[in-house]
């Protein structure tokens, strides 16, 4: 039997992303999966606790896909934390079970390389160091932590050429997502080749 899958999207403007956008198109046609912009849903912010609690106990797999904004996550789904899983539904281990054996994925677009994403240099922390507080969260709630899925090098670029180094590369990104989201269906949680990094020659100002 496959998984159900909650597919939870946090772009403040989907329609002029780049990479977000490629990604959530690509995996939006999937029958297990219930696709949702949280932007669209709660423009104001007010969220609907007991509703976001009901799809979260009806599914078995929650992603949260995202751009990487200083080294955390857009507003919304601070504010979707902080008011969804809340004490006696996803915390404290004996009296907040609603979560417990789920599983939590982090689908993560970044515009610099990997080497950018490292505190103290080249050797030290890595991308999966700056999730921590994700992975502790999905830990406190009783939910397995899955290996985050990033795509990095995400910044303006030639995407109207589908066969510029842009391009294929966002190309290459989406067609690996859809191989996980078939993995993750199956409970065939596989690891994957890594997305090939983009050469990274711009100046970010």
């Amino acid at each position: 039997m496959k998984k159900k899958i909650l597919w939870n999207l946090f772009h403040e403007n989907i329609a002029s992303s780049t990479g977000n956008k490629a990604l959530f198109n690509a995996v939006e046609p999937y029958e297990n999966i219930v696709t949702r912009n949280l932007y669209e849903i709660y423009p104001d912010f007010r969220i609907d606790v007991a509703a976001e609690q009901a799809l979260l106990v009806a599914h078995d797999i929650i992603v949260f896909q995202h751009p990487l904004y200083w080294y955390s996550c857009p507003a919304l789904m601070k504010e979707w934390q902080d008011k969804v899983l809340t004490y006696g539904f996803a915390y404290p281990p004996k009296e907040g079970t609603a979560l417990h054996g789920k599983k939590w994925l982090s689908v993560i677009t970044a515009g610099g390389p990997d080497w950018a994403y490292r505190s103290g240099g080249f050797n030290n922390f890595t991308m999966s160091e700056l999730l921590r507080p994700f992975q502790q969260t999905s830990y406190l709630c009783g939910m397995g932590w899955l290996p985050p899925y990033v795509v990095h090098g995400i910044l303006p670029g030639n995407y109207a050429d589908p066969d510029s180094q842009e391009s294929v590369h966002l190309r290459n990104a989406a067609e690996n997502l859809k191989t996980l989201v078939a993995s993750l269906e199956n409970q065939e949680l596989h690891s994957l080749e890594p997305v090939a990094p983009l050469p990274y020659f711009r100046k970010i100002c």
